[in-house]
């Protein structure tokens, strides 16, 4: 627009002059949709001001209550430390937001997926991208695929299983008819024993029925963090295919749900996303891609 200023004669009149300067302003507004973030994912300064949110400034953002390691470090949104945490506020910034702009609150699980007006802009705890969900919430393009994890009964274990080679002489445990059972056959050949629900799973893990289980990384954490005292995560699988796909939620017909969808496709093509997955889903979590 400057160039066209440059370009006005001297000759022109004032109306003329007048025209432009209100074409220069109109610019200077644009609409979110002009405010979203380039392609390289360069933020584009002052794109908040623009962005319908529900507290003109400043984006509120929901996790849970508590959220957990890896996805929040200590407990701690505003840290942008842990997965979750730090994939959302590299969101806020391609959005133009800085972390000063950013309210975290607080939210149930299942109240966030619900019918119903919402106090935040986005919420982020492991939402898996589903068509029923989807008839009453928005997503946004998913941030994350999960992987397929081997949690071991003990930490003993967990240092005899480090690689494929090790799995194939190993008793594992997987859920019938799941993305688990799929990745485990095709990776190792072998046959592992098939349990008819994730409980009666986890209850063979418990027992030392089995060595070991293949199971989703959100799982994987909540086993060890939870429900196996002395568990441990051994590593994951390299091949996502079939893995959930985890996204932001948005209020359903969120007039934020496009710029967000921006946001996460900038960070995945800059390639920021990967470094994100890679420091807290591997190195600071300990989960290394099993060979």
């Amino acid at each position: 627009m400057p160039s066209i200023l440059r370009s006005v004669r001297h000759g022109l009149v004032v109306a003329g002059v007048a025209a432009g300067l209100l074409a220069l302003s109109a610019c200077s507004t644009g609409s979110s949709a002009d405010a979203g973030p380039t392609a390289d994912g360069t933020p584009i300064a002052g794109a908040e001001s623009s962005l319908p949110t529900v507290v003109e400034g400043k984006l509120t953002i929901a996790t849970g209550e508590p959220a957990y390691e890896p996805w929040v470090k200590n407990d701690d949104p505003a840290s942008c430390e842990g997965f979750e945490a730090a994939v959302a506020c590299a969101v806020a910034e391609q959005l133009g937001f800085t972390t000063d702009d950013i309210t975290w609150v607080r939210t149930t699980f299942d109240a966030a997926i619900t019918p119903g007006e919402k106090d935040w802009d986005l919420n982020i705890q492991q939402y898996s991208i589903s068509e029923d969900r989807a008839k009453v919430v928005d997503f946004s393009s998913p941030y994350y695929t999960t992987s397929q994890v081997v949690v071991a009964k003990d930490e003993a274990t967990a240092k005899t299983l480090g690689s494929i080679d090790a799995l194939k002489k190993a008793s594992v445990g997987v859920m019938v008819g799941t993305t688990s059972y799929t990745t485990l056959v095709d990776a190792t050949g072998a046959e592992p024993q098939v349990f008819n629900t994730n409980a009666d799973l986890v209850a063979a893990l418990q027992s030392g029925q089995i060595d070991a289980i293949v199971t989703d990384l959100p799982t994987a954490f909540y086993v060890t963090g939870a429900q196996v005292e002395g568990s441990a995560i051994v590593g994951q699988f390299a091949d996502t295919t079939g893995g959930d796909e985890l996204a932001f939620v948005l209020p359903k017909d969120s007039k934020l749900t496009a710029d967000v969808t921006a946001a996460v496709d900038a960070l995945r093509e800059s390639g920021k996303l990967e470094e994100i997955t890679t420091k807290w889903l591997s190195t600071e979590a300990a989960v290394p891609v099993l060979k």
